[in-house]
């Protein structure tokens, strides 16, 4: 049973608890990795956080899967299960070629947001037709079924909210089934699933969207995230990220500026507010 099901059987007299799969630090006791304040002094013990880490960033954290040396073999008969078990038998979808398309296209897309029309579009012009209203049913499907999870645009108005999301894989492993050097999309992804778990499904976590784009603010702690694999700026990445996080503090109020990177890690002060620089495996670690 889903958790929609047992909400209608139990007729609301449940408080709904949402369980994702491992979080960093789970994954770490899991494989009998200890975290201690000296841990990520030690250079042994820190290359086993790192190492341990590398597989969590790439397989995510399905509990079974944290000890099977064949994970992406066991990831693909999960992602089957929900795609044919969860989502089409249960919804009786016809055209499964369309739902296969959809969630390929929804996982390329991960970054940015996605409209219910864009989608159809898409889909359609690979050949498999289809209409905007049985998108939005697939979309509710795979959300009923935990395999993906929307982040609304905070400067939207109600109908872009809701119609104009970004959609975040609930594992990095399913995610990563899909891609092809997907590090900087596995990154978000990793970043969303961990707010999201710590703030709530869909209403605590957002993306700001207006005139600049911040990939996460966090209202009830005023917190502003930057997600960026590299912060080399030999592309002017350095600035476009530290530039957006300036910006939208003077939109918004921001206790905390934050850009979540795979390695980097120091603390900017310019103009007179600081940001915080931290690589994803310790921010992980300190959430």
């Amino acid at each position: 049973m889903l958790s929609k099901d047992i909400q209608t059987i139990l007729g609301g007299r449940y408080i709904p608890i949402d369980v994702y799969p491992y979080s960093f630090k789970e994954f770490l006791t899991a494989n009998d990795v200890e975290i201690t304040p000296n841990t990520l002094i030690s250079t042994e013990s820190k290359a086993e956080v790192l190492n341990k880490f590398n597989d969590y960033f790439y397989f995510g954290g399905f509990p079974e899967g944290a000890e099977f040396s064949a994970k992406r073999d066991y990831l693909t008969s999960v992602y089957q299960k929900i795609y044919l078990g969860d989502i089409a038998a249960r919804h009786s979808v016809e055209n499964t070629f369309a739902l296969r398309l959809m969630f390929k296209k929804l996982a390329e897309s991960v970054k940015q947001p996605m409209s219910f029309t864009r989608i159809a579009n898409i889909v359609s012009s690979a050949g498999a037709k289809i209409g905007k209203s049985t998108i939005i049913n697939y979309i509710e499907y795979a959300k009923d079924a935990w395999l993906i999870n929307p982040v609304q645009n905070i400067a939207g108005k109600l109908v872009d909210k809701e119609t104009n999301p970004k959609y975040y894989f609930t594992d990095n492993g399913i995610l990563n089934l899909f891609l092809l050097d997907g590090n900087t999309s596995l990154l978000e992804n990793l970043v969303a699933v961990n707010l999201l778990r710590k703030y709530g499904r869909n209403d605590a976590v957002y993306f700001y969207n207006k005139d600049i784009e911040v990939d996460f603010y966090i209202p009830d702690d005023s917190v502003a995230i930057q997600v960026c694999y590299n912060l080399d700026n030999s592309d002017g990445t350095f600035d476009r990220e530290v530039n957006a996080l300036l910006k939208i503090s003077n939109v918004l109020e921001c206790k905390k500026l934050q850009i979540i990177t795979r390695d980097s890690e120091q603390l900017l002060e310019l103009e007179g507010k600081s940001i915080e620089v931290i690589p994803v495996w310790k921010w992980l670690i300190e959430m």
